[in-house]
């Protein structure tokens, strides 16, 4: 089909939702998730055709792999009105199979409004472990002739965002529910169907395996039509039936449960769940399942020959448990040798060896072993085609003459400073501040999002599965001296089950303080609220209730909650966080806290919404003031403090797209913070060069075979747009594709890779990851992302071409050593390596989304548009387009951004930004230096170290050597050293640069009116100490401060004299005593220097760089300064 044919075909205003559930029949382009809820719609429609009034039912709990199920369903609901289907999120797991039981026992109601009630239950790897009472009596029970119930086994085969890998498979067949696998995303409405209607046939509950590599993919699936129906096979039913009744007895339903088995087989039979492909006339045969099928024809590709040609036979079973004895049988006539190809630990294997054990004649069984018993293919590893490949070149070597194939270049060792994106609290989370623990103390974590303090040095250890959180310190307690712990808990657990665990550990008298860290949202899979109503008051009076020796509760903002609490609930500011938890460890038995703060990502969504009152002000630093020593971070622990880069050194500043406005940084003991209320003014952006000609189309790669476009990037920022955007347009324009989007814990900050493939025939699409050395082209929109071992090698070297965006965002790694070298440059360096000369293509796209569009979001959508114009994208600019308006946001500026980087590729001179200002000489330096020391008091004073540093100069020019690169490095380090202890930043310096009219007016340019500002400090004069901090209390001073700065700096002349206030601090005496001590001990090394001293001379005079801060964090800066030798002082 054509791309403007296709376009036109799209219904309801070309919407993204009409064209995934509306129609009938065709080929649409779903993800896994989008796949499930067609189902529903295609089994309700196909009931209400037949002239049955059935309904639907949903529940389940949310985890990934189907973290988003629910969020999908809601989306999706003007899709299902007028289906009769209903969607009840569990409160979790075990409980929602229990209601999804009871839609199978409509029957039993005399005011039942239907004529029966098909189900779905869904959940992660663990929520079917929890689940299985439920599940086992369920399915031993039976379903309704016209319900029927899928259990979707959500199984995270690599733990790519779960505590442990998932394999659900032995659960479900120790309570005798069949299995169907389907081997990808164009499969869930077809096996889908199937599953339902074999539930209905056989009695039995039916699990449809829903693997993270398959159902987060996005595919094309072409629906079956409305008017096919399943194959009911001719089978010999027990007397009664196999469906559920009351009542019944327990034998009699163990009994059934074989029958089940066979009806279920006897339905697989029928329909032909089983495919057999390959040769006819074989001596070789592969049987495969699901995922492990793709696996198996992607390395068929890679050895350059299909199964025909190979002389091997394949069967995929669809049902893999319990799978069909007759077309086994069927299968190995004629084999000598059967290899089962499959993931995890054995399933179809075990039934194959038990099935054709003793026969005459059975062929040697291949699988996770040889027949001799040595290894073969992995029941734990990561599952991949060249796995496969290897296992099959090793079973029939005599079927692949041709050798290895494609053989992939092997990726170098990371260097160990390689950055890494990790995932990390979101800015302004609550729990940076609620998982910190007293010294002393350590804490057990808990599921969710504040699991994540365990990577953090929280002394935070240990965990549990959901809803046990702290039952292991019942198991510990009686049999140690340690006295008290800490427990961490979410909302979401509490809710789910973890109320059970508090009850356990009161029941038990052991000393334990739980921390319920109530942020209104269930923000670990995606900031669902709860499935029910919970309140602080509410679980206040649930926990003293249950007896717990104290119950206290520590807010953001105590005063909406006054009044609200039971009667003697001591309620308190987060800053009393600290102390409370001093106290309560000291009591015996169980106490809790429960922290109210709602979470800082759902703040952000609700304020877009205008459901959540806007941020009260914008935190800025002065970078004039600021020293750099990281202490903000340290305070805060939040990513938008980020690294600021200028001639005085690395300085902080606040990245005010991320910040969440939590204002932790402010506990920061600095005074370069100062708020700004008012309504900020949108930047205005740069406008666009005008072009008078239109853009050329570029020459596109052909998709004869698979076409494979690796994203990388960081969480939040797009890359699953523009994943979903170049999937829909390769739909619009009538080609398969094969998306899978790689997320893991990326909504945490962490990485996010999307694999793209694109065929005109949908048989070249195999599997769903791009394998070593595979990919056709990169996008790096992320150079972090891209350079990480699991992206780098997909990339070919020679071969594969990659887009990268020359913006490097910190990483989670500054904020635990912010003063620590990030090595931004190896990202870009490895990345030039890997992919060869002439490869890789360097663009200052978040540069140029900042400039023309205001916005960094619309640099991953310009890169997009630059890929295109250079050819690496193999879809039309119409369709592009028209999907980007299909996805209904910021539809003008991303048409726009994507334009932009087609021009970019061809006319780059015509978006070169501004030269950036050059890093000053030292000249230059020397000079702002004087002037700076001279607006510090005055010319005499910078006479001082103009005299220090010309004496200098002098001495390297007399070398032998003259004044080489070891010279410049030593003068360097000496004039920042000098100008450092020089101009310290007492209360005068801090006023004249607050009081900078350049500074007050930039921070008015970005605000309508007159903003209000407040300087965040702490004048040694005023008492009082910071309850979080333990520091001198730092307070709000508002604008009347800007006229007293201005005397204050005028005060200067005080400095050094008997009348200067200021002048008999402690800190104020160190810092003199540190200049003085520093210049003396320079004047020495200056007398002494020698060619061959300049090395270690440089390095004694930029060491005292490091004593950076203010008050109590300069005093320790300073103490480990001198504590490591500092310099050579008198």
């Amino acid at each position: 089909m054509a791309a403007s044919d296709a376009m036109q075909a799209q219904p309801d205003g070309n919407s993204v939702a009409a064209s995934r559930y509306g129609g009938e029949g065709g080929r649409i382009l779903v993800s896994g998730t989008q796949a499930l809820i067609r189902l529903l719609i295609e089994q309700s429609a196909r009931d209400r055709s037949d002239g049955f009034r059935t309904a639907g039912y949903v529940s389940g709990y949310r985890g990934s792999p189907l973290a988003g199920f629910d969020r999908e369903i809601e989306k999706a609901g003007r899709a299902l009105q007028g289906t009769d289907i209903r969607f009840q999120p569990g409160l979790n797991e075990d409980l929602a199979a229990t209601a999804v039981w009871g839609t199978q026992q409509l029957g039993f109601s005399k005011g039942a409004r239907h004529d029966g009630v098909f189900a779905i239950w869904y959940g992660k790897g663990p929520g079917i472990d929890r689940s299985m009472d439920a599940i086992r009596h369920a399915n031993a029970a039976g379903t309704a002739p016209k319900g029927g119930v899928l259990l979707l086994m959500g199984d995270d085969h690599a733990a790519v965002s779960s505590t442990l890998p998932h394999q659900s498979e032995h659960n479900l067949i120790s309570a005798m529910v069949p299995i169907l696998s389907p081997s990808g995303v164009d499969d869930y409405v077809r096996m889908g169907l199937h599953g339902i209607a074999m539930s209905r046939f056989s009695g039995a509950w039916v699990g449809l395996k829903c693997q993270t590599e398959i159902v987060e993919c996005s595919s094309t699936l072409d629906l079956p039509p409305r008017d096919w129906r399943p194959v009911l096979p001719a089978f010999d039913m027990p007397p009664g039936g196999l469906s559920i009744r009351w009542p019944d007895a327990n034998l009699a339903q163990e009994a059934r449960l074989e029958a089940k088995l066979r009806a279920a087989q006897a339905y697989a039979r029928a329909n032909g769940l089983d495919e057999v492909s390959g040769a006819v006339e074989a001596r070789f045969g592969i049987v495969t399942t699901g995922k492990a099928w793709r696996d198996l024809m992607r390395a068929f590709q890679l050895m350059g020959v299909t199964p025909e040609q190979a002389g091997i036979r394949v069967l995929r079973l669809g049902l893999v448990w319990p799978a069909d004895p007759e077309a086994l049988h069927r299968f190995r006539d004629g084999l000598t040798d059967i290899l089962v190809v499959e993931e995890k630990r054995p399933v179809i294997e075990d039934q194959i060896r038990a099935l054709f054990y003793g026969l005459p004649g059975a062929p040697r069984l291949w699988g996770k072993t040889a027949p001799g018993g040595e290894a073969l293919l992995s029941a734990t590893a990561e599952f991949d085609a060249r796995m496969v490949a290897g296992a099959l070149r090793r079973a029939f070597p005599a079927a692949f003459p041709g050798g290895a194939g494609h053989n992939a270049a092997p990726v170098e060792p990371a260097p160990p400073d390689l950055p890494v994106r990790v995932p990390y609290f979101c800015s302004g989370c609550p729990h940076s501040v609620s998982t910190k623990l007293p010294d002393g103390s350590r804490a057990i974590a808990g599921i969710g999002c504040s699991m994540l303090a365990v990577s953090m040095g929280r002394n935070v250890e240990t965990f549990t599965q959901m809803g046990g959180e702290g039952a292991n310190w019942l198991g510990v307690a009686p049999f140690t001296d340690e006295r008290h712990i800490f427990v961490h808990m979410g909302d979401g657990t509490y809710f789910h089950s973890g109320l059970l665990a508090i009850r356990a550990a009161v029941a038990a008298g052991v000393t334990a303080t739980y921390k319920i860290l109530f942020n209104d949202a269930v923000a670990m899979t995606g900031g669902q609220r709860h499935d029910g109503e919970l309140s602080v008051p509410a679980i206040v009076a649930q926990l003293r209730a249950e007896g717990l020796r104290e119950v206290v509760v520590i807010s953001e903002q105590p005063d909406l909650l006054k009044g609200q609490l039971p009667a003697g609930t001591r309620l308190l500011h987060r800053d009393l966080l600290p102390a409370e938890q001093e106290r309560l460890r000291q009591v015996s038995g169980v106490t809790a806290i429960v922290y109210d703060q709602v979470c800082a990502a759902e703040k952000r969504r609700r304020r877009k919404r205008g459901t959540y009152p806007a941020a009260p002000a914008q935190v800025v630093i002065n970078p004039a003031v600021c020293e750099g020593c990281g202490d903000c971070s340290v305070q805060s622990n939040c990513i938008a403090v980020e690294p600021l880069e200028t001639p005085l050194g690395t300085k902080r500043r606040i990245n005010q797209s991320a910040c969440n406005a939590d204002t932790s940084c402010l506990k920061g003991f600095c005074p370069s913070f100062v708020t700004v209320t008012g309504k900020r003014r949108k930047a205005a952006p740069v406008p666009l060069p005008v072009f008078d000609d239109s853009l050329p189309d570029p020459a596109l790669p052909g998709t004869e075979r698979a076409w494979n476009l690796l994203l990388a990037g960081i969480g939040g920022t797009g890359v699953i747009t523009v994943s979903a955007v170049l999937a829909q347009a390769a739909q619009l324009d009538g080609q398969a594709v094969l998306a899978l989007d790689q997320t893991g814990l990326a909504q945490k900050n962490g990485a996010v890779m999307s694999h793209l493939h694109f065929a005109r025939d949908p048989a070249a699409l195999t599997t769903p990851r791009i394998g070593e050395g595979e990919a056709d082209a990169v996008l790096a929109f992320d150079m972090v992302v891209a350079a990480s071992p699991k992206a780098l090698r997909t990339i070919a070297p020679g071969q594969t071409r990659v887009v990268a965006d020359g913006h490097v965002t910190p990483t989670a790694g500054f904020v635990h050593d912010s003063r620590g070298a990030q090595h931004l440059d190896l990202p870009l360096a490895r990345l030039r390596a890997r992919a060869g000369q002439g490869r890789l293509t360097l663009a200052d796209a978040t540069g140029l989304a900042l400039r023309h569009f205001g916005d960094g979001i619309a640099a991953n959508i310009l890169l997009t548009g630059l890929a295109f114009q250079e050819g690496l994208i193999p879809l039309s600019v119409q369709a592009i387009e028209q999907a980007i308006r299909m996805n209904g946001a910021g539809v003008e500026a991303n048409l726009a951004a994507f334009a932009v980087g087609r021009r970019l590729a061809l006319q780059p001179e015509r978006f070169a930004a501004p030269e950036a200002p050059a890093q000053p000489g030292r000249a230059a330096l020397k000079a702002r230096h004087i002037a700076d020391l001279t607006a510090w008091q005055d010319a005499a004073y910078a006479g001082r170290y103009a005299g220090l540093i010309g004496r200098a100069e002098a001495k390297v020019a007399g070398m032998e050597s003259g004044m080489g690169p070891a010279g410049e490095d030593f003068l360097l380090a000496l004039m920042r050293g000098a100008r450092h202890v020089m101009a310290y930043k007492d209360e005068y310096e801090v006023a004249r640069l607050h009081g900078d009219p350049a500074f007050l007016s930039s921070l008015a340019e970005g605000f309508e009116g007159r903003p209000r500002l407040a300087f965040h400090l702490a004048p040694p004069f005023l008492p009082g100490r910071d309850p979080r901090t333990g520091r001198p209390k730092k307070r709000a001073f508002g604008p009347w401060i800007v006229p007293v700065f201005g005397l204050l700096a005028r005060m200067k002349r005080l400095r050094g004299t008997p009348f200067d206030p200021f002048g008999y601090t402690e800190e104020r005496r160190e810092e003199r005593r540190l200049r003085d001590d520093y210049l003396a001990a320079m004047e020495r090394l200056v007398e002494g220097l020698t060619a061959g001293s300049l090395p270690r001379a440089t390095v004694q005079a930029a060491s005292v760089l490091s004593v950076v801060g203010f008050g109590p964090v300069k005093a320790a800066n300073l103490a480990a300064w001198r504590r490591d030798g500092g310099v050579v002082l008198p």
